[in-house]
């Protein structure tokens, strides 16, 4: 079984004195309920499942119903907690009377569908992330030889660019091709878009596969929401609203255009990218080497975007991404701007090139590569 990288702290949480409800937030198929399972059996107490209406039932604010639950668990464990809004008052009474720990995995829509009872939570909970494996934790699960590290690297990073990393697909790398594409075929439908569909009471799930893979073929330039909309035969609301969706539950990452008052700096729209490169591949059905793909420079730049997203919520680094964009056309794929307002600027290519010095900000420059991208990434943040 994979070790995640946020079992660390988990286990430091399970070990100190903190008793605020911990939530572990990610996508579906990310391996919440893998590691949910995992610590019910290594601490010997129920798991509750609030897709189902029985464990749902289970929590009443009664404190005589909660004294039952507490008695049986030295620690709560609740999986799909946004399934049940109503539950945050419950989890509140849960903390203040009887200082329980509380581990609860989902999607953080909780917050919105909670609305203003999940602000009674304030500093009462933290959060963590459990996303598609990221690169540093396949390296960990892995332990490759230091003389085939270099080796290793490569061919992880090529298979992440072409199958993605949710985990049931990089364990099950022994199927054949076709069954692999099959089985992220029904990631995309029955987790991607129905559960999203489902969950939102969206009115066409067609229109949120349609929008995915517009902007999967995209990848690297600037969506526009109003050319999607048009494309599409659909209101650019409509498609605002499936975007914010999607990136609110882990499929999308957002990348705004930084803006300073120097007025060279345009952009109104904006960059979206995948968590995981497999659901942006199986959209436009190519699974084709990379040297032989015209798009090869947008997926790897995608990649390395994606690796350090889930490398800045895996380590709870305080910064933002950007992108920046002149009115003359050059750009600087990635400003990552720190809290003291500090910058780097980064380059991503696929090969060695001349990067654009056109930041007018002081700054630290660094270049990604396909040969140094593993260094860099556990070195940039």
């Amino acid at each position: 079984m994979l070790k995640r990288a946020i079992e660390d702290s988990i286990n430091t949480y399970l070990s100190g004195e903190d008793t605020k409800i911990l939530f572990v937030w990610g996508p579906r198929r990310s391996g919440k309920t893998t590691l949910i399972d995992k610590l019910s059996r290594a601490l010997k107490v129920t798991k509750y499942n609030f897709d189902l209406a029985s464990d749902r039932d289970k929590f009443i604010p009664r404190r005589e119903i909660l004294e039952r639950i507490v008695a049986d668990n030295r620690v709560i464990l609740i999986d799909e907690v946004q399934s049940y809004p109503e539950a945050t008052v419950i989890l509140k009474i849960l903390h203040d009377e009887f200082k329980i720990k509380i581990i609860a995995t989902g999607s953080s829509e909780l917050r919105q569908k909670s609305g203003k009872e999940f602000d009674t939570l304030a500093g009462r909970f933290s959060e963590i992330y459990c996303l598609p494996l990221s690169v540093t934790e396949i390296v960990a699960n892995e332990k490759p030889k230091m003389s085939d590290e270099l080796g290793f690297y490569k061919q992880t990073m090529i298979n992440s660019q072409i199958w993605g990393v949710y985990p049931e697909i990089f364990t099950k790398a022994n199927l054949a091709e076709n069954e692999r594409i099959d089985l992220l075929q029904k990631v995309l439908d029955t987790y991607v878009l129905k559960d999203v569909v489902d969950i939102y009471e969206l009115k066409n799930q067609k229109l949120a596969k349609d929008i995915l893979t517009k902007i999967a073929l995209q990848l690297g330039q600037e969506v526009s929401i109003r050319e999607i909309a048009d494309s599409l035969g659909a209101y650019p609301a409509t498609v605002s609203n499936y975007i914010e969706i999607f990136i609110k539950n882990y499929i999308l990452i957002e990348l705004p255009s930084f803006k300073t008052n120097i007025r060279k700096a345009v952009s109104e729209n904006r960059k979206l990218y995948f968590y995981d490169l497999g659901i942006r591949n199986i959209l436009v059905k190519d699974f084709r080497e990379m040297e032989l793909r015209p798009d090869k420079g947008g997926v790897f730049e995608n990649f390395i975007i994606s690796e350090l997203e889930k490398l800045r919520r895996l380590k709870n680094v305080k910064v933002n991404f950007y992108f920046y964009r002149e009115y003359g056309g050059k750009e600087i794929d990635l400003i990552i701007e720190d809290y003291k307002k500090n910058y780097v600027t980064v380059e991503i290519k696929t090969n060695k090139g001349n990067a654009n010095k056109i930041f007018p900000i002081e700054s630290k420059l660094e270049m990604i590569t396909s040969q140094n991208y593993f260094e860099k990434l556990n070195s940039i943040l």
